[in-house]
């Protein structure tokens, strides 16, 4: 296990903002199939979910897996379309655009978080050098 000495605060933000934009990727990867009724398989586009995990050496954040959500497609009633099934619905992505909004605002604001971090013990390091001459 690693000590308290050994652990770099830069390391640990390039960590999360890593993670991060891999979040950003699945949630732009939602939000743009969010209408996708045929991925060429028969079925609507599912949705996909991150799963971060901590690094082993305690140095950040890692993305463990992208996950598909298994909920139930949603379905609209929509008779002239040809995707439509026998009842006349079309089932649609399991992509709630609200959610995605909320994920991709909490992502943006964690990356925002992380290069503040960077910024903050790159200053620290200035003022530390600046002392030391």
């Amino acid at each position: 296990m690693a000590t308290i000495n050994n652990i770099n605060p830069m390391d640990i933000a390039i960590s999360g903002l890593k993670a991060q934009n891999k979040q950003l990727e699945v949630i732009s990867s939602n939000i743009a199939n969010a209408r996708t009724t045929d991925t060429g398989n028969g079925e609507p586009y599912r949705r996909l979910q991150a799963a971060f995990k901590a690094q082993e050496d305690i140095g950040g954040v890692e993305l463990d897996d992208v996950t598909p959500d298994m909920s139930d497609f949603l379905k609209i009633l929509d008779p002239g379309n040809p995707a439509a099934d026998e009842n006349g619905y079309v089932s649609m992505p399991n992509v709630n655009l609200p959610v995605e909004m909320i994920n991709l605002s909490i992502a943006a604001k964690v990356y925002q978080a992380n290069t503040a971090v960077m910024k903050r013990y790159q200053q620290m390091v200035d003022t530390t050098l600046e002392l030391l001459r």
